[in-house]
């Protein structure tokens, strides 16, 4: 078989691209041990309270130590679930100070549903029986809307929340 000098370039150049492709891919997947964000722990979704991190009292916004968070919230039938406040009212507003490291860990009850921080680099599906979670660093200052991004039935427009992150 005879192969004209550009059709050996390109097959050349065609899988050196494949090769590595996939080497950066295996480097990822088992050097650096990347996953996919809700494959890592498994939950009952018609029992998430059975859960330490969703059980009703730990549900919010919780510090861990100084300027670090955890943010623990069930996503069901048309709403984040938060937590409550002192005062036992649904809390829709989570507070941290600017350069926090915040933990989201959520969960969903009944369908998929996205979680979203408009303006962040928080976004993640989130599964029935699966829980997700998503680090990260709050570097600007001010309000952004928590929204869920994945279609969840008529209501959907009804699931939001605000992250607000605030000057110390």
């Amino acid at each position: 078989m005879n192969l004209h000098k550009y059709e050996k370039i390109w097959l050349t150049l065609g899988s050196a691209s494949l090769v590595l492709f996939l080497l950066i891919i295996g480097f990822a997947a088992f050097w650096k041990g990347t996953h996919p964000q809700s494959h890592i722990e498994t939950i009952d979704p018609q029992n998430v309270e059975a859960h330490e991190a969703f059980k009703p009292e730990n549900l919010g916004l919780t510090e861990v130590k100084n300027g670090q968070y955890v943010v623990n919230m069930v996503a069901s039938a048309f709403m984040y679930d938060f937590g409550k406040d002192a005062d036992g009212k649904q809390v829709e507003r989570i507070r941290v100070p600017k350069g926090s490291t915040v933990l989201y860990q959520i969960t969903s009850k009944d369908v998929v549903h996205g979680f979203q921080v408009a303006g962040t680099n928080v976004n993640m599906m989130v599964e029935p029986g699966h829980i997700s979670r998503y680090e990260t660093v709050m570097k600007n200052v001010g309000e952004f809307t928590v929204v869920c991004n994945e279609y969840c039935g008529i209501g959907h427009h009804l699931m939001y929340g605000t992250v607000e992150v605030y000057e110390e």
